[in-house]
């Protein structure tokens, strides 16, 4: 199967193995993405392209142009690490102590750095591609700073891609589906104010631990009960802390979670039920709460004509076996979220591999993109915008 597939920058491989490897060696938290947004322009500059830098903080933007046609096509890579430090042992570990590439995130603008020079060097395209390069995707501001510094204002696109890898799915396989393809999350904080007092005289007071415990235990009936089975939503209290002691019973209490949802009906139901919830178990108990929540990201919701558009051009390099045209949404969130709501957009996913180090989830301090995935996620962008901006297509 494996000489069936077009990988246009297999040239590359080792040229975007060196960037990808410099990158996991330097890593850079969201907004301090310096060093690397550097390296980019730097980069993007020698291929020929157009730089355009600051753009969202770190953002940087590089035009390529070619021919006479209007259209144009925008392609985006994050760029920012993670707060973990590493325990892999690769050779080329972070040298940032605390700070790892532990989502693929130096191989994502790796293979769109490799996907621009294919292009500048050959221009087999009529219109124009927006490379975009975007800083702090982990904590979903990214997007939103490029786009409120005048990103598609100052670089319209007809259409926007985004890409991630997946451990788990095969190298050389990619999917995608219309409508949501990733979860919203929410962070909500419960803030209970009770009555404290001695624990062996409970009845003169109101114990927060008792109101909390209630809550927490009602909050799972919004995706049991309150929720459409057929839908999918994810309420899960991460933190649980109170101003108890050892022989003291708490008047205050601090519940807070992330709450995940594949539609922003679905999320406007999770914060309404919760609100519901706990201002009746602690009206019950004759006590005041207060509901902060909070949506961080909002869910990908990928548009019908750039899926398949994507599903074509990842279908010319892998064949359609190597293609999932209707996959199943994932809950983790992603900021390009933000992006896909401005411009028609298809965030696709792509096999970062089965076995060893490759299958290791996202986040781990052990995670390592693979290196073998460059050139398939390089070819998918160089394939993308050959087929889209092809000559006579307006």
């Amino acid at each position: 199967m494996k000489d069936t597939f077009i990988l246009k920058t297999q040239h590359l491989q080792d040229v975007m193995t060196g960037w990808r490897h410099d990158f996991h060696l330097h890593p850079e938290l969201g907004f301090d993405e310096h060093r690397t947004s550097s390296k980019v322009a730097d980069l993007l500059n020698d291929f020929g392209i157009s730089v355009h830098r600051g753009i969202g903080g770190t953002g940087i933007v590089g035009i390529l142009e070619n021919g006479t046609s209007s259209r144009s096509i925008g392609l985006r890579a994050d760029m920012d690490a993670l707060p973990i430090e590493e325990t892999g042992t690769c050779s080329y570990s972070s040298q940032q102590e605390g700070v790892m590439h532990a989502c693929g995130h130096d191989g994502h603008t790796s293979m769109l750095l490799g996907a621009a020079k294919y292009l500048a060097d050959n221009k087999n395209f009529e219109g124009r591609v927006v490379f975009i390069f975007q800083p702090n995707e982990e904590h979903g501001l990214g997007a939103s700073a490029m786009i409120e510094g005048g990103l598609f204002e100052r670089f319209d696109v007809d259409d926007v891609y985004g890409i991630h890898n997946i451990p788990g799915m095969p190298v050389g396989t990619f999917a995608m589906r219309t409508g949501p393809i990733t979860a919203s999350e929410s962070l909500f904080e419960i803030k209970i104010n009770a009555q404290g007092g001695h624990a062996a005289l409970p009845h003169m007071g109101v114990d927060a631990i008792i109101v909390g415990t209630e809550i927490v235990q009602s909050l799972q009936t919004i995706v049991s009960r309150k929720l459409n089975p057929g839908l999918n939503g994810v309420v899960s209290v991460t933190e649980f802390n109170t101003d108890g002691r050892r022989n003291v019973l708490p008047g205050n209490a601090i519940l807070k979670g992330d709450a995940r949802s594949l539609s922003p009906e679905i999320n406007e139901t999770i914060e309404a039920r919760m609100r519901q919830i706990v201002a009746g178990i602690c009206s019950a108990h004759g006590v005041n709460a207060e509901v902060h929540y909070d949506t961080l990201f909002p869910s990908v919701i990928n548009k019908s004509a750039p899926v398949i558009a994507a599903q074509r051009a990842a279908s010319t390099i892998v064949g359609s076996a190597g293609v999932d045209a209707d996959c199943e949404p994932k809950l983790f969130s992603e900021d390009f979220a933000h992006m896909a709501a401005t411009r028609p957009g298809c965030f696709v996913l792509m096999g970062n591999g089965t076995e060893g180090k490759n299958s290791r989830p996202l986040h781990a301090s052990n995670y390592d993109f693979n290196d073998e995935a460059l050139s398939f996620g390089s070819s998918f962008w160089v394939q993308l915008v050959e087929q889209e901006l092809s000559a006579g297509i307006e």
